[in-house]
């Protein structure tokens, strides 16, 4: 997954778009090398070595790798495990309905004035 995601991030870096990652690798030496292998930028949370016994895994209700929550811009999960083409989707779609209510707002406070 990690060259897609890798084109998101670059294709979305002047969209307020954010990517983020929750990492369970044994140590963290291990994940540092593994960050710098793979070129990954964005940032990345360590769970601990507990796999998903781990805390941000347990707070979220994971329970299995890879797990992916696509947030909108209100902060509430709108798709969940979407990957590939299909994560795309959901992310332009989020980009587009927050763009719509970005504009919806100028206009009234505009037509306020």
């Amino acid at each position: 997954m990690y060259p897609h995601e890798r084109s998101l991030v670059k294709r979305l870096k002047d969209k307020p778009f954010s990517l983020l990652g929750v990492n369970s690798d044994k140590d963290l030496e291990t994940l540092h090398k593994r960050l710098k292998e793979e070129n990954i930028t964005w940032r990345s949370f360590w769970n601990g070595p507990m796999g998903t016994g781990g805390p941000i895994s347990t707070k979220w209700g994971v329970r299995g790798w890879p797990t992916i929550y696509i947030l909108d811009h209100k902060g509430v999960i709108r798709f969940k495990n979407k990957r590939g083409e299909a994560m795309d989707e959901a992310v332009d779609q989020l980009l587009a309905e927050m763009e719509g209510a970005q504009t919806k707002h100028e206009d009234e406070a505009g037509a306020k004035k």
